[in-house]
């Protein structure tokens, strides 16, 4: 691809001011590639994709067909976010793709997390494959790549499946975000009016949840990765951390411990807390987080998250642990 470098000359983006330049210019750079014709984006719900979203519907309004795959493995609430934000607040010509049996059941079994993202990523370009097919007209494909992408992968962001693609839908990309770094694409979101939970949303690996449902997947252990990271978040966000943390989630192992419930032994399994602060993602401390409002997460969560006897807090910082436990 060419032109794949930031011009020297491009300001960069730290007031609602320029980012509204920035999408006037987007704007008209968007219609004067896409003309009448329609565009296809694979909507996850993440900050890139849905500033992208947000930016061709400005531009071009139901030619943008997007196109959200919910694979069972999102957190709690996220899909229901972008049905209401994307097609009941903003009209956008949406396709709701519910895949979550098809995923899970070709997760069923498999333990080794490198084969877990192998699954979950060919599988996802199976299913925007056959959505694709089912739309007419279609000559672009939109993409949520960002400078760190081109800087870091090369030019293509692998995830959103362009790679993947058949031969006879490789689409003419349409990538409004390519020069813009993390925080600028934050920036345009909130001036096109996102909400801040979409904007600011936390880093989430592409196999979302998998990965922290550790081990092979089980519909029961999956669904107590989804409560008690609702919980730890509607806790921090509470009590003053959202925003001040970078990243934190829960993670549920593939083992049981022995508890007590009502009286009586219990074989349920841990929830681990996991939550870090980084520059760059290479390197992260652990963040100081008060005890008492542990003890209160904990309560929480052990009496309302169903198989969950017993609450741990990662200690790690990276080096030695990655900030993902898979």
């Amino acid at each position: 691809m060419e032109n794949q470098k930031r011009p020297e000359t491009m300001e960069r983006i730290t007031t609602p001011v320029l980012a509204q330049a920035f999408i006037d210019e987007q704007l008209q750079a968007i219609k004067a590639q896409v003309g009448d014709k329609k565009v296809l984006l694979a909507l996850s719900g993440g900050v890139d994709s849905s500033v992208v979203a947000a930016l061709l519907i400005k531009a071009i309004g139901r030619n943008l067909v997007c196109v959200h795959v919910n694979h069972g493995l999102l957190r709690k609430g996220e899909p229901e976010q972008v049905i209401r934000v994307f097609r009941d607040e903003m009209d956008a010509n949406l396709v709701y793709v519910d895949a979550v049996d098809r995923f899970l059941d070709k997760l069923a079994g498999v333990a080794d997390p490198e084969q877990k993202r192998k699954i979950i990523g060919a599988e996802f370009i199976r299913v925007f494959e056959e959505e694709a097919r089912k739309q007419q007209g279609i000559e672009f494909l939109a993409q949520g790549t960002i400078y760190p992408d081109i800087l870091e992968s090369g030019p293509v962001k692998a995830h959103h499946n362009v790679g993947g693609l058949p031969e006879d839908l490789q689409f003419e990309l349409v990538e409004p975000l390519k020069f813009l770094f993390k925080d600028e694409v934050r920036m345009v979101g909130k001036t096109l009016g996102l909400p801040d939970g979409m904007v600011y949303r936390q880093p989430f690996p592409g196999p979302g949840l998998g990965v922290r449902c550790v081990g092979a997947i089980t519909r029961d252990r999956l669904e107590a990765v989804r409560e008690s990271d609702a919980i730890l978040r509607e806790e921090f966000a509470k009590n003053g951390l959202e925003g001040k943390v970078w990243q934190y989630f829960t993670i549920v192992p593939d083992f049981k411990t022995v508890g007590i419930r009502d009286g009586k032994r219990t074989d349920e399994w841990p929830v681990v807390l996991r939550a870090v602060n980084t520059r760059d993602a290479m390197s992260a401390t652990v963040e100081d987080v008060p005890f008492a409002l542990l003890q209160h997460i904990t309560a929480r969560i052990t009496s309302e998250v169903k198989g969950v006897n017993r609450v741990l807090f990662d200690l790690t910082p990276k080096p030695t642990g990655t900030i993902e436990w898979e």
